[in-house]
Order: structure tokens, then C-alpha cells, then sequence
């Protein structure tokens, strides 16, 4: 088996771990194979408005087609 491993920015306004989960729903939605990932770097923008997005660096591992 061979895998590939991508790195993907999840962002909500809710918290980190939303963020997390946001972008490994994306990477199963559009990727085959998803088996694992592991979320690195957070970070906070914080707009002129005061509101907050939270992101998150996730590492994303996907066995690639034979």
C-alpha cells in the first residue's frame, strides 16, 4: 500500500475542535480512503468585527488507488 498525506485548513467560528472536524468531513467528502489525520498549528483570526475563526492545520493521510 502506498498513502499520500495532505495538509488541509479547517476554520469555524464555534472552536477548534470544529475546526478539526470541518476539515476531515471535507477530506472524507472528497477523497478515498481517509486514515487518519492529525490537526497541528492553531490559530485565531480575529476580524475588525471582534468575531472569531478558529483554524486549524489538519494533516490528512489517504491510501492512494492501486
Amino acid at each position: 500500500m502506498v498513502y499520500k498525506k495532505i495538509t488541509m485548513i479547517g476554520t469555524s467560528e464555534e472552536s477548534f475542535e470544529a475546526a478539526t472536524d470541518a476539515a476531515i468531513d471535507r477530506a472524507e467528502e472528497t477523497l478515498n480512503e481517509v486514515t487518519w489525520a492529525t490537526a497541528e498549528n492553531l490559530g485565531v483570526d480575529i476580524g475588525d468585527t471582534g468575531e472569531r475563526e478558529y483554524q486549524v492545520e489538519v494533516e490528512i493521510a489517504f491510501e492512494l488507488d492501486e
